[in-house]
């Protein structure tokens, strides 16, 4: 009873059967035991079931044709024949179904107090971009440039953060951590897309600025309606290209039944290191993109701002120099928030093995909700004519009382 239980257990586990499957073949009416053939057939009716698929059904005889005299087995396929049978269990025991996202790990008991400040900034991102979208879209006077470019910020990390933070805070509230095989590719797609999306609207930005006061007289040639919208979708397609292979990277791997993923979300490398299987071409994919496309735009933001503050020095007035360096450092620590979590939690998952885990899950989502929170008020409630609008949005002529600069009194 024992032995059989053994090799029922081999058999549902899609293990390599032991010496009783080879020395007990089962085709084409070969010789084994009752207990052996009634084994095999139970394992393979229920890794089917397992599988969510038609059960096998098997029509079992035992004759008496054997030489030794003991009974023999003979197993009658109603389907496709029996290797055709046992090549599709084996490859599709390899198939992830769902992924359980974990959460945060070692902070399973922290989950709620650590969803209330996530959930604020999410609310705050949202309703912030919202307006911000808003505003440029309704003003004609705003769609100039510089302006543009925020709504193109507003879109991007609205994407972002509601890619990532819904499910974050289902798994938070509601213990939602299953996550389709399908459904964690599409976000793991969206979230890496959309990084990479605003990754390219910042470099733009800090190349706007970089003309606005470096070659102020070049600036309405420079940036014109139909360059703006190039480098739109230039964007959307540089993004759409990066993140198109990882697709197949991850769909040719097997997984072998491993699937706890201790994230919030979905990541490239999060879901290639639950594979049984070689993963470097995903390794050096993720690990090259990252450095040519975001570590690239990092270091000509860095060259335009050096630029910026380069010009900024050269100005006559204290003042307008104070005003200036304001600015840009505010867009600068904006820009830190945004691509320093990125990049450590991208090098982590390839280099820093010995990180704690919750250390670097947290910082991997602060920037999915940290910088979309932040831009806004930093690129457009900071942007004098974006404030006078939104002041006059939010607060009707004579119904509240907030200063109004252009008035100057109330509004």
């Amino acid at each position: 009873m024992g032995k059989q239980r053994r090799q029922s257990k081999r058999l549902v586990n899609g293990r390599i059967w032991g010496q009783e499957r080879q020395s007990s073949p089962v085709r084409g009416g070969a010789a084994a035991r009752p207990s052996d053939c009634s084994t095999l057939v139970l394992a393979l009716h229920w890794e089917m079931v397992a599988l969510e698929r038609q059960p096998l059904f098997l029509a079992v005889e035992e004759t008496d044709t054997h030489p030794g005299g003991n009974p023999t087995c003979a197993m009658n396929h109603t389907d496709s024949g029996y290797s055709s049978t046992m090549y599709e269990l084996n490859e599709s025991s390899f198939d992830p179904i769902t992924f359980v996202l974990t959460g945060i790990p070692g902070m399973e008991e922290s989950h709620i107090w650590i969803s209330v400040p996530f959930c604020l900034m999410y609310i705050t991102a949202l309703f912030s971009n919202s307006v911000l979208l808003f505003v440029i879209i309704t003003e004609r006077s705003l769609h100039e440039p510089m302006y543009l470019f925020l709504a193109m910020l507003a879109v991007s990390d609205l994407m972002l953060s509601t890619t990532t933070v819904p499910k974050m805070l289902a798994i938070f509230w509601f213990s939602a951590r299953e996550i389709s095989f399908d459904a964690c590719i599409t976000q793991m797609f969206f979230t890496h897309f959309s990084f990479i999306v605003e990754s390219s609207v910042l470099l733009a930005m800090a190349f706007d600025r970089y003309v606005a006061v470096c070659d102020p007289l070049r600036y309405s040639s420079t940036l014109t309606p139909s360059v703006i919208g190039k480098i739109a979708v230039t964007a959307v397609v540089r993004g759409f290209c990066i993140m198109f292979p990882p697709i197949f990277l991850l769909k040719r791997l097997p997984y072998c039944g491993h699937n706890i993923m201790p994230h919030t979300y979905c990541e490239h490398m999060g879901i290639a290191r639950l594979a049984c299987a070689d993963i470097r071409a995903n390794v050096w994919y993720g690990l090259t993109t990252a450095l040519l496309s975001s570590g690239l735009d990092v270091v000509l933001i860095a060259v335009s701002y050096v630029l910026i503050l380069r010009a900024i020095f050269r100005l006559p007035s204290p003042e307008a120099r104070l005003k200036t360096l304001s600015t840009c450092g505010s867009h600068l620590c904006v820009i830190l928030m945004f691509y320093m979590p990125a990049f450590f939690s991208f090098l982590t998952h390839r280099f820093g093995h010995h990180i704690p885990g919750h250390v670097h899950i947290l910082l991997a989502n602060l920037y999915v909700v940290v910088p979309p929170m932040l831009n806004p008020i930093v690129y457009g409630v900071r942007t004098r004519p974006i404030r006078e609008r939104v002041v006059r949005l939010l607060c009707p002529a004579g119904q509240c009382p907030c200063p109004c600069p252009s008035q100057g009194g109330l509004c």
